[in-house]
């Protein structure tokens, strides 16, 4: 008993002379988390996704029972992200992956209030999106944004989202690095000046809030690493990169890109050594379009890009999904290579948007299952096509025949005549005379090279 009244006496004396550390004290993150997690929401999608096949016996079923090939399969899918509120009439910034084509938007606010949502606009390059809470007579809790271009190697970094579904979920880090740059997972090109933190960031964070010690947005979270591979490896799109191209959202409902007008290539080891390069870093320009911002910046064919402002390049993708992170207007330092000599040329970036009006816009091509549209400068920068390859260019495909998204139709053959394909009205024409049975082969330019397409053509 005598021990018992001694260990009592002894834990009064020790908590009397060593109190709780910081008594008082409060992180200052939880005052983060409480100001901001009421703006942060959970996005839930539903999405109809369309399916084609290419089995023979179903092909042969279809056409014995129905007499023709159904256009693809039209299924629902749901999925979820996360988002914040920047402005207190509802509108939401997320990611363009999380909410571009869905039929169906809701999102959940800290309280668990549901409310319908509708599509605004965005960019699936960029991988931004806006969406706008439909409730006209109501106020909500909103986000401020930071200045990303001021964030510091070291400073906290706070997330809030939806990681899996497990709603206002906060992870903390710190700011690992910046202006990253990593492929996008279906291979269309790059993500380029991104934060990266080891703030944990999960499928369901995209679209949400990296934040700084003062409760301000400086990025949108989007993509992390293969955790196989790796762990604490997030990214998140400056918010500054956001803000550039914030308000052509709202008012146009998409995104206005930066032109050069040049036309490019990744350089070979054996291009570079004709050439006297050391590397094979770098875009080598294959042509300068007449009268574009490059020819006006007194770019050569034959130059070498190696750097837009602080950003290395190191391809042709990477150098296009660089400008595009430019607004038409805005100037940056070229730091290029010309005949073993270092440079740096100033340029001006022009407007892909204007570009785009000297063609007759997208048209639906359904018996290839396509839509195309005349090819722009823009077009030739950005998939670096060649001034000598004339046609027109696949926007959207379903699958069908084989065609793909950013193949270029130069020539179609239709049982063994040949019709030269110069425009849209040109394809038009052409396949409104294809019948059933008729021997098809499409002359495209895919990827830099020259391939054909054939087929029976079937209804």
């Amino acid at each position: 008993m005598k021990k018992f009244f001694l260990t009592i006496a002894v834990v009064l004396m020790l908590t009397s002379v060593f109190p709780y550390v910081n008594p008082d004290y409060e992180s200052p993150i939880v005052n983060v988390v409480e100001a901001c997690a009421p703006a942060v929401v959970k996005i839930d999608v539903v999405k109809t996704v369309k399916t084609s096949f290419f089995d023979p016996y179903f092909e042969q079923f279809f056409k014995k029972w129905f007499g023709e090939l159904p256009p693809g399969f039209e299924r629902q899918v749901a999925s979820l992200g996360s988002g914040f509120i920047f402005d207190p009439e509802g509108y939401i910034l997320t990611n363009y992956h999380v909410v571009g084509g869905a039929d169906n938007i809701t999102v959940t606010m800290l309280d668990g209030s549901k409310y319908d949502a509708e599509y605004i606009g965005g960019d699936e390059e960029l991988d931004i999106a806006v969406i706008k809470i439909k409730a006209s007579d109501k106020k909500f809790p909103y986000l401020e944004f930071g200045d990303s271009d001021k964030v510091k190697i070291g400073e906290w970094a706070i997330a809030i989202g939806n990681p899996l579904g497990f709603q206002h979920t906060v992870t903390v880090g710190v700011v690992s690095a910046t202006n990253r740059r990593i492929p996008k997972p279906d291979g269309s090109g790059y993500y380029v000046g991104l934060i990266q933190t080891d703030a944990a960031i999960n499928p369901g964070n995209s679209g949400g809030p990296l934040l700084n010690i003062h409760g301000e947005v400086i990025g949108i979270n989007t993509a992390i690493v293969n955790p196989q591979e790796a762990v604490n490896l997030g990214f998140a799109i400056p918010i500054n990169t956001v803000k550039k191209f914030l308000d052509t959202i709202l008012t146009q409902k998409k995104v206005e890109k930066a032109y050069l007008g040049v036309t490019v290539m990744n350089l070979t080891e054996e291009t570079a050594k004709a050439l006297g390069l050391e590397s094979t870093s770098g875009a080598l320009i294959t042509s300068v379009q007449k009268g574009s911002p490059a020819e006006k910046a007194g770019l050569k064919e034959g130059d070498v890009i190696l750097k837009v402002d602080d950003q290395d390049v190191r391809s042709h993708e990477e150098l296009v999904s660089i400008i595009h992170t430019y607004k038409p207007g805005d100037t940056a330092v070229l730091t290029i290579e010309r005949k073993g000599k270092i440079m740096k040329v100033q340029v001006t970036f022009g407007s892909s948007s204007e570009e785009e009006k000297t063609t007759t816009g997208e048209e639906k091509i359904d018996v290839l299952g396509i839509t195309v549209s005349n090819i722009t400068p823009a077009d030739r920068e950005t998939y670096s096509i060649p001034e000598e390859i004339n046609g027109v260019i696949v926007k959207e495909s379903t699958g069908k025949f084989g065609l793909q998204k950013e193949d270029v139709i130069t020539t179609v053959y239709v049982n063994g005549k040949r019709y030269d394909i110069n425009s849209v009205e040109d394809l038009k024409k052409v396949t409104s005379i294809v019948k059933n049975g008729d021997y098809i082969a499409l002359y495209i330019y895919r990827n830099g090279a020259k391939v054909f397409v054939s087929f029976i053509y079937q209804r």
